[in-house]
């Protein structure tokens, strides 16, 4: 542990020293004795498409929509545990239309980031702003879509929200499109506690 964390019998890193830097030697040291980690996994993760990316291809997404090639944007954020078991997000990804963009923020997203879903007319159908935190670029690729649409109110856009909110952060972007006047949110398999 280091800083304002500690617990009873675990080594503390302490702070640093006025003018110098934290000595994480003994970490390291250990560090090196240990076996290398162990590859989980493999694949590509596409990201960056915060609002800002997402915002500068707006006209195709938008001609994609009045086309009738995107029929619908699905919200997938939030957070979900890590167990092999949890794959209600995997499963809810692989059984939307080919015609559905999953707009993502959270650690949600590692359930199906990985899954082939393909593209519509060159837009990959995950479009992953970033951690939790970013769900604000959510919020501004939607209001931005409903004034392309000349829409007053983001409900009235074929968006669906499916929350995972396993811990507190996500509750907070529960509580914030509560607050935005956003309905018919799902919210995941698993209550916080």
């Amino acid at each position: 542990t280091t800083g304002v964390v500690g617990f009873d019998d675990v080594t503390h890193i302490p702070d640093r020293k006025e003018g110098g830097e934290k000595d994480f030697s003994q970490l390291i040291e250990h560090a090196k004795k240990c076996k290398a980690p162990v590859q989980l996994e493999e694949g590509k993760i596409p990201g960056g498409f915060a609002h800002n990316a997402v915002l500068s291809v707006a006209d195709k997404v938008v001609e994609a929509v009045k086309e009738g090639h995107i029929k619908r944007f699905v919200v997938m954020g939030g957070c979900d545990g890590r167990h092999k078991d949890r794959d209600y997000y995997t499963k809810f990804a692989e059984a939307l239309p080919n015609d559905t963009i999953i707009l993502t923020a959270g650690c949600a997203k590692y359930r199906y980031n990985k899954l082939d879903l393909g593209d519509i007319g060159g837009i990959p159908r995950i479009l992953d702003a970033g951690q939790c935190n970013d769900s604000y670029s959510l919020v501004v690729i939607a209001k931005k879509l409903a004034e392309a649409f000349g829409l007053e109110d983001i409900n009235e856009l074929p968006v669906s929200y499916n929350i995972a909110w396993y811990e507190q952060k996500a509750v907070l972007v529960l509580l914030a499109l509560l607050h935005l006047g956003v309905k018919k949110i799902y919210i995941g398999p698993t209550l916080p506690a």
